[in-house]
């Protein structure tokens, strides 16, 4: 069965608090996620001190108060709270992971022994960024929002010629509009992604609700990324467009669904069919009480349940055969009652 690997995005919807993050971690394990998901970043290394908020990020905040470097400057997490969410995750057993943004966040969580790198879509397009990471030949996943094909095969070629190992790479589709509208989801593009890279693909996805990751999976996403929060309620950027707890929980155990009514590719009667198929399938029987001898046409015969008796499918072959003896009306014909 082909296991989806399905990652809870907790990103900055600790708030800045690390008592939230760990509830945040519990949240996920109890989900049965594979890995949490935080970002890591300096801001002064992330942001000017001029740039503005994104659209959705005021909105979602229903401020517009502070600059980005404000607002994210109150998210960060230091290298004491890294080390405390990475013990909390082994409390819980689940797998941590984290988004880096800078160079210098690139080198902790590597110094930090994380087992895979997450390129979110802003950094798609920053070569020195894609080096670093290329450099650690670690597993890598690469979302893909705002591009287009090429920038992604750049991407991955600047990957691979860093050092990674093209086996290593997997690509996620994803849209960066948070949420997103179902009509800009456009789930063939994880089908083109594949047709031109020949790599394992994904969905990043922010829709509201848990359809869409559901559906990607069936289309043959082998990991999913969804954001989750503890409360849609709470204040910041992420939490409105973020699966609560419940809804998390919802998402895996459909996802885990889907994956075991994959099967096998040979199209076979199951277990359960098998014992249906009596009931269920017909068989040739007399239409009318018939004489011996008696000459078989097409309209002495009628086809009826159960299906343990002669296949309707070898009709013709009865046609013109001989009765050996008298027969009421339904009688289910065996081939022993031919001649």
């Amino acid at each position: 069965m082909r296991k989806t690997l399905i990652i809870a995005e907790a990103g900055v919807n600790h708030n800045g608090n690390i008592e939230m993050a760990k509830q945040l971690i519990e949240a996920a394990a109890d989900a049965g996620v594979d890995y949490v998901k935080f970002q890591t970043f300096k801001t002064e290394k992330l942001v000017s001190v001029a740039t503005k908020q994104a659209e959705y990020q005021q909105k979602n905040i229903g401020k517009k108060g502070d600059s980005q470097f404000e607002m994210l400057k109150k998210l960060e997490l230091s290298i004491d709270d890294h080390h405390q969410l990475i013990a909390h995750c082994k409390l819980h057993t689940i797998k941590f992971l984290s988004t880096a943004f800078d160079l210098d966040s690139i080198d902790l969580l590597h110094n930090l022994g994380i087992d895979l790198f997450k390129i979110p879509s802003g950094e798609v397009t920053n070569l020195p960024y894609l080096k670093k990471i290329g450099s650690f030949n670690k597993k890598v996943i690469l979302s893909t929002g705002m591009c287009v094909m090429q920038e992604i095969k750049d991407a991955v070629n600047a990957l691979v010629n860093a050092g990674t190992e093209r086996s290593n790479i997997s690509v996620l589709h994803c849209t960066t509009d948070y949420p997103t509208a179902m009509v800009d989801v456009n789930l063939n593009a994880m089908l083109s992604i594949k047709e031109h890279l020949h790599l394992p693909i994904g969905y990043s996805d922010h829709t509201l609700g848990i359809e869409v990751p559901i559906a990607a999976v069936a289309m043959g996403a082998t990991i999913i990324e969804k954001h989750f929060t503890l409360d849609k309620t709470l204040p910041k950027p992420d939490h409105k467009a973020s699966l609560e707890p419940e809804e998390l929980k919802a998402m895996v155990t459909a996802i885990r669904n889907v994956e075991k009514a994959f099967g096998v590719a040979e199209k076979q009667p199951t277990t359960a069919e098998i014992k249906n198929m009596l009931v269920a399938r017909k068989s040739i029987h007399l239409q009318h009480p018939l004489s011996q001898n008696h000459v078989v046409e097409e309209i002495d015969l009628v086809m009826k349940r159960p299906g343990d008796g002669i296949s309707p499918m070898l009709f013709d072959q009865i046609i013109g055969k001989k009765l050996k003896q008298d027969f009421e009306a339904e009688h289910k014909l065996r081939w022993e009652d031919l001649e």
